[in-house]
């Protein structure tokens, strides 16, 4: 087996729809949805720790429109225990995303203080950031899309926000208490039971198409929210992108972070869930899984990482373990946050990951490597699987085929 195959680069072609006007599109979907801002009120903005594209413009445009109707906006964080569970930390993310004052022009009010809601027999404790308790109207802003943890309604989205985001550190640490099963059976309530409390002006919620970018941005007002978010869900799935084959022997990944997917890695792409009580998804059959770095938004943030086999020594002393490990025993998945075999160089990943993979030698390798587990619209193959996709509809051939390793280093992406 090779210690540096030659590999391809190819294009997937996926259908993207997406909106170019987004601050048009949000006044318009205000006005149609007939949201009623009071005036002189003083409007929370709850902006979530996901690196969600076009978002500064969307909160801005968000704004814009609380002003235009006469209101005062301002931003908190809604993202339960990430930036480690601190105010300083949550406001960090956000600006790392353009999400400030001082870029946007609107406060930004960070700080874990939370105020309990009346849980009306549900169980379990109810808390709402206290910010954002205190004001005049709450607006939540998020990209709906498959759940990293699970599969049902809600996943990822707007209703998840009104409970785990709003309720900060407090709220994570009670549904996640109760294990995926939290996840799956207390959220909607707790949700119904937060639009019950007509603090609640309105959600944006937003759909990215296969290529990372907007394609749906909408209103709605509270009882609209949860119809509408289970045909949204529906829509995203169907636009999600995907690796282009479903068995594979070793699967490079460049980055990983949570600015691009709640545990790093999005497990229905790389078909690794590694929460207790949730099956594993039936595909992609991935042999063996090495990372490479983290992304610089993540701030160190490496949750997931336990869904890789192997790391670099780049990617492990990036690591900021007291967020990450808050963030993951917060979440009591800790099979994501066990640390994987770290390589030296990423020479020494490849081949460590190359051997994990135990490829039986009666066939030829069958590797990828992509940038990331958001962005699959350009990917690499070795001959075998470039073999099998000749021919397959959306498939390009991008150039000539490259030695995966310059020395001890990946040569450089897109070269």
């Amino acid at each position: 087996m090779s210690a540096n195959p030659l590999m391809t680069r190819i294009a997937c072609d996926y259908d993207a729809p997406s909106v170019a006007d987004i601050e048009g599109e949000v006044a318009r979907s205000f006005e149609s949805c007939g949201v009623v801002v009071p005036r002189g009120g003083r409007v929370a903005i709850a902006v979530g720790s996901r690196g969600i594209a076009n978002l500064p413009r969307i909160v801005l445009s968000v704004a814009r429109e609380v002003e235009r109707r006469g209101g005062k906006p301002f931003i908190v964080p809604a993202m339960g225990s990430h930036g480690g569970a601190t105010a300083e930390g949550q406001a960090r993310l956000l600006a790392g995303y353009g999400i400030s004052e001082k870029e946007l022009g609107i406060p930004v009010l960070s700080s874990m203080d939370v105020v309990e809601l009346p849980a009306a027999g549900l169980g379990h404790a109810v808390f709402m950031d206290k910010q954002a308790y205190e004001s005049d109207g709450v607006i939540a802003v998020n990209r709906i899309k498959a759940h990293t943890d699970y599969h049902g309604f809600p996943e990822s989205g707007v209703i998840k926000m009104l409970v785990l985001g709003l309720g900060k550190h407090r709220q994570a640490l009670e549904i996640h208490s109760f294990g995926v099963a939290g996840l799956k059976e207390r959220i909607l309530p707790t949700a119904r039971l937060v639009l019950g409390s007509g603090k609640i002006l309105c959600g944006v919620g937003v759909v990215e198409n296969a290529l990372d970018g907007t394609m749906v941005v909408e209103v709605m007002k509270p009882d609209m929210i949860e119809a509408r978010e289970r045909e949204l869900l529906e829509l995203s799935k169907r636009n999600m992108p995907r690796l282009p084959a479903d068995d594979i022997d070793v699967l490079v990944v460049d980055e990983m972070g949570k600015d691009l997917s709640g545990v790093g890695m999005d497990p229905n792409i790389i078909g690794r869930i590694r929460v207790r009580g949730q099956d594993e998804p039936e595909g992609p059959r991935i042999r063996s899984i090495m990372v490479t770095r983290l992304t610089e938004a993540t701030h160190g943030n490496a949750i997931g990482m336990g869904l890789a086999d192997v790391v670099t020594r780049e990617l492990h002393d990036a690591i900021d373990y007291d967020a990450t490990m808050e963030n993951v025993v917060t979440s009591g998945f800790l099979e994501r946050g066990k640390v994987p075999v770290i390589a030296e160089t990423e020479a020494q990943a490849w081949a460590w990951a190359l051997r994990a993979a135990a490829v039986p030698r009666d066939r030829t390798l069958r590797a990828m490597r992509i940038r990331n587990s958001l962005r699959l619209d350009e990917v690499y193959v070795t001959e075998a699987l470039l073999e099998e996709l000749r021919g397959v509809g959306g498939i390009r051939v991008l150039g000539a085929a490259l030695p995966l390793l310059d020395g001890d280093r990946l040569v450089p992406f897109g070269a």
